[in-house]
C-alpha cells in the first residue's frame, strides 16, 4: 500500500491478485487510487488455481511484471507467470522462517524444496525484507545470486515530523491521546504495535507488563492491532488482574500513539523484519525488543534495547525501567536518521522501479 500510495500511477498500474474472497482492509482506497482488487481463487487446488490464475491473466493482462509475496507458494505463482509469458517475476520474502519451518515434519520439507526450485527456476528477481528473510527462501548462499538482493521496505516518515514542527509539539499530543484512551497522564506507558498473532508473543508481553507494574504502580500498556489472537490476549489479561492495559484495536493514527507512549516493547519469536519498531524509533521511542529481530532494523541504536526471549519477564521489566530512564536522542534527531535511511518510501519505490524495469 505504500508503494502503490508513492509510485507514479501515470507510468505503473498495479493490480492485487489476492487469496481472500470477502472484502478486506484496504480494497476501498485500492480501487481509490485506480487499481483492482482480484480473487485468485483457491490456493489449496492445484488445478482450480491454475485455472483462474489463467483467467485473471488473459482478462486483465497483459502484465509486464508479477510480484509475488506468498512465501514459498510464490514457486507455484511464478512458473504459472512464466507459463502465460510474463517477463518480470519476482519472489519476495517478507519474514525468516527458519525456525518455524524446522519443527514441521517430512511432507512439509518436501513442500518446501519443491517450491524453492520452482523459484530458482522461474524467478527473474528475488527480494528480501531483510537478511535472515533472504536466507529463509533462497538459501544460505543467498548472497552469491546475482538476481537476490535485501531492498527494505519503504515507509512515509513523514507524520513523525509534523507534531515535532508544530508550536506546542509532542507533549500535546501526549496529553491528548492519553486523556482519549483513559490513561493518566504520568503513567509510565509501555506500547506494542502488531497483529495478534503467535510470532508476536502477546503473551510474553502481558508477563513483561506485569512484572512491571509490580515495580512500577504507574505502568500502563497499550496494545494496537487486531488479529486471531485478541480474544485470548484480552481474556489472558483479564485472568491475572491486569487492569491497566488498553486494547486499541486497529487505528490509522498509529504516529499519533507512539507519541504518548513512553517505551515501546517488541519481544517477537520471529520477524522479517520489523517495521513497527523502525516507526517507533522515527517517533523517537525507546524500543527493549527480543534478539531474533534483524539487526538491520536498529536504525537508531542508542533507541534500542536487545533481550533475549529466555530471559525472565521480571528482567525485561527492568530494561523498560532503564531504558525509560536513559538519555536519548531527540525526536527530532531520530526522526532525521530514520527518515534519511533506506527504510525511506521514496529510496525503497525507486529501488522497486528499477528491478521492474531490468
Amino acid at each position: 500500500m505504500h508503494v502503490l500510495r508513492t509510485i507514479d500511477r501515470t507510468r505503473f498500474t498495479m493490480d492485487f491478485l489476492v487469496h481472500a474472497a470477502q472484502p478486506c482492509a484496504y480494497d476501498e482506497e485500492i480501487r481509490a487510487l485506480g487499481s483492482r482488487v482480484i480473487y485468485g481463487g483457491d490456493h489449496h487446488s492445484l488445478w482450480g488455481y491454475k485455472k483462474r490464475f489463467d483467467e485473471v491473466l488473459a482478462l486483465h493482462g497483459p502484465y509486464d511484471v508479477v510480484h509475488s509475496h506468498v512465501a514459498y507458494f510464490s514457486g507455484r505463482v511464478l512458473r504459472l507467470a512464466a507459463g502465460q509469458g510474463v517477463r518480470v517475476r519476482i519472489a519476495h520474502s517478507h519474514s525468516d522462517r527458519a525456525a518455524r519451518e524446522a519443527k514441521f515434519g517430512i511432507k512439509r520439507r518436501l513442500y518446501v524444496q519443491l517450491m524453492q526450485r520452482m523459484i530458482r527456476r522461474f524467478a527473474t528477481a528475488g527480494l528480501a525484507a531483510s537478511e535472515p528473510a533472504a536466507a529463509s527462501l533462497f538459501g544460505a548462499n543467498w548472497a552469491s545470486e546475482r538476481s537476490v538482493e535485501v531492498v527494505h521496505c519503504g515507509l512515509d516518515f513523514s507524520p513523525y515530523a509534523e507534531p515535532i514542527e508544530r508550536a506546542q509539539g509532542r507533549e500535546q499530543v501526549r496529553e491528548q491521546v492519553r486523556a482519549e484512551l483513559g490513561i493518566a497522564p504520568d503513567a509510565l506507558l509501555i506500547g506494542h504495535v502488531g497483529r495478534f498473532e503467535a510470532p508476536k508473543n502477546h503473551a510474553h508481553l502481558l508477563e513483561v507488563a506485569r512484572s512491571l507494574r509490580r515495580r512500577e504502580p504507574r505502568a500502563w500498556l497499550l496494545m494496537v492491532g487486531d488479529g486471531a489472537l485478541r480474544a485470548d490476549t484480552e481474556r489472558r489479561a483479564s485472568e491475572v488482574g491486569l487492569d491497566q492495559v488498553v486494547f486499541a484495536g486497529v487505528r490509522e493514527d498509529v504516529p499519533r500513539l507512539l507519541r504518548a507512549m513512553d517505551v515501546f516493547v517488541f519481544p517477537s519469536i520471529f520477524e522479517g523484519l520489523g517495521l513497527a519498531l523502525v516507526e517507533a524509533q522515527a517517533a523517537g521511542l525507546p524500543c527493549v525488543i527480543s534478539q531474533s529481530i534483524p539487526q538491520e532494523a536498529d536504525v537508531v541504536p542508542e533507541l534500542v534495547c536487545r533481550m533475549g526471549l529466555e530471559q525472565q519477564a521480571g528482567l525485561w521489566a527492568e530494561a523498560v525501567l532503564q531504558m525509560a530512564a536513559r538519555p536519548r536522542p531527540s525526536a527530532r534527531q531520530a526522526h532525521r536518521v530514520v527518515a534519511n535511511s533506506s527504510f525511506c518510501i521514496a529510496q525503497s519505490v525507486e529501488n522497486l522501479v528499477r528491478i521492474y524495469g531490468r
